[in-house]
């Protein structure tokens, strides 16, 4: 049996990627679960979030914004629309087009629903770890912002 370090050590970081890549997925999932936002497809929640980051947006500027054909984010919208989440207004500076932004009902749906979220990871992370697991899981923390940070 020929295997190198260097071929050993790919294999663990390839295996120790895949696990985290699940890991988060799950994460995500159990999250998703306490927010109460299981009943909006994944585009329409990047819709909402990305007016509640960026302010008022025109439709097709969302539809740039998120790499969508103009057709499908006005059947986005319309649904959001539907819902009470977003609200209409004309552009003071052409006509033609309308300004899109949250209404106060979805903007404290988001903020129950973060609410929501952040007490369940809290108390999960204090009922199953120990004092010393959480020093852990905070250097952990500590790493994965490396990763994803430029």
């Amino acid at each position: 049996m020929n295997s190198s370090p260097a071929r050993t050590g790919s294999a663990r970081t390839s295996a120790l990627a895949e696990d985290l890549r699940l890991l988060i997925g799950t994460l995500k999932r159990r999250l998703r679960e306490q927010g109460q936002r299981e009943d909006l497809p994944p585009s329409q929640v990047a819709v909402l979030l990305r007016l509640e980051k960026h302010g008022p947006a025109t439709v097709s500027s969302l539809a740039r914004s998120e790499g969508m054909r103009p057709q499908s984010m006005s059947s986005a919208i319309a649904a959001l629309e539907a819902a009470g989440l977003v609200r209409g207004a004309p552009d003071p500076d052409d006509g033609r087009q309308t300004i899109m932004s949250l209404t106060d009902t979805c903007r404290e749906r988001l903020r129950t629903g973060r609410a929501a979220r952040q007490d369940w990871l809290s108390r999960t992370i204090a009922a199953r770890l120990s004092p010393r697991e959480q020093e852990e899981l905070a250097a952990a923390v500590g790493l994965l912002k490396r990763l994803v940070n430029d």
